[in-house]
């Protein structure tokens, strides 16, 4: 186990000081991706996509009722927004979008989340949406107060469960899930 997270860590490093390199050759944003869990990052992405005129992806937002009404008050065009309930967490934030990124040509995508979780979303994201060839540019929504850090060990187990998707095409989490003998009552 402690070579697949050593292994995790030197794939995550390579790849964050490649992503300095790749930058300049990238296309400009073509996506903005909200993941969903804090309303003010929904906010946020709105404000983002009527500045920019980006298309909108939340993965897994708030409801729909209060993203439609959030979208027109921010004047977007429904067409350009795009609403995905199919995710439960950060990995599947990714998993559930990014095939449908890669065949639309997307290439650059705006990550909007909150701070205090922009680490472990942008380590499961460079590594999910890099193996189709996404790059993340990074909009960080203040938490303020309200910041909670997350663990070493959460940021790291998300990573590594990312790098065993990329790999395997499966979610770690789920895997476990399966070969967990019942619980006994």
């Amino acid at each position: 186990m402690w070579r697949l997270l050593l292994g995790a860590g030197l794939v995550v490093g390579l790849w964050s000081c490649g992503a300095k390199l790749v930058e300049p050759l990238l296309p400009p944003p073509q996506q903005i991706l909200v993941l969903g869990g804090d309303l003010e990052r929904e906010e946020v992405g709105a404000q983002l996509a009527r500045s920019t005129q980006l298309p909108l992806l939340v993965s897994s937002g708030s409801n729909a009722e209060y993203a439609h009404w959030l979208l027109a008050r921010h004047g977007l065009d429904p067409s350009k927004v795009q609403l995905d309930y199919r995710a439960s967490d950060t990995l599947s934030n990714y998993t559930s979008v990014v095939d449908e990124l890669h065949r639309k040509g997307v290439r650059h995508v705006l990550l909007v989340t909150s701070s205090d979780h922009m680490e472990r979303a942008l380590l499961v994201g460079r590594l999910v949406a890099g193996s189709r060839g996404v790059y993340l540019s990074p909009v960080a929504v203040p938490c303020g107060n309200n910041c909670v850090p997350e663990s070493r060990r959460k940021v790291w187990g998300d990573g590594l469960r990312a790098l065993v998707w990329v790999v395997s095409g499966k979610d770690l989490r789920q895997q476990l899930k399966l070969k967990a003998p019942p619980a006994k009552h």
